[in-house]
């Protein structure tokens, strides 16, 4: 997949609505944390945004983006209240980008993806997350 232009990722509003739709389609949602002048941030853009939208994985997972430094509302997918930074610091995320998929109840599905590691290989790294995401919420009970 090659790298495009970095636009931005859909920023998370409610996830208890998500929620709904992950459950129909059995999918995680792709959380992108990021924050405002983080170069690395936009790198990763370069590849989550290109994979939201490509024919083969944008039905793979939800992707969605949360800005730790911004106090844009949120509700979380419990149904509370809350913003993307509490949301971030609730789940001590201090780091951007930082990227962790969740399943339908809130819960990761396995490690976050902290930093850019190897950018040659980052690509792989979140085709293998979301992968990996998917299989463990197919073990989960329904």
């Amino acid at each position: 997949m090659g790298l495009s232009a970095a636009q931005s990722l859909p920023l998370a509003e409610n996830f208890a609505a998500d929620a709904i739709r992950l459950k129909q389609d059995a999918k995680p949602v792709l959380v992108l944390f990021s924050q405002r002048g983080c170069t690395w941030c936009e790198e990763a853009r370069r590849y989550l945004v290109p994979m939201s939208t490509a024919a083969e994985s944008r039905d793979k997972a939800l992707f969605r983006q949360i800005d730790i430094d911004s106090d844009a509302p949120l509700v979380d997918f419990d149904g509370s209240g809350s913003t993307h930074r509490a949301f971030a610091r609730n789940r001590n995320i201090r780091l951007t980008p930082t990227v962790v998929l969740y399943a339908p109840d809130g819960s990761a599905l396995g490690d976050a993806i902290v930093g850019m590691r190897l950018p040659d290989f980052y690509g792989q790294y979140l085709v293998n997350a979301i992968e990996a995401g998917r299989a463990r919420l197919n073990k989960l009970p329904h």
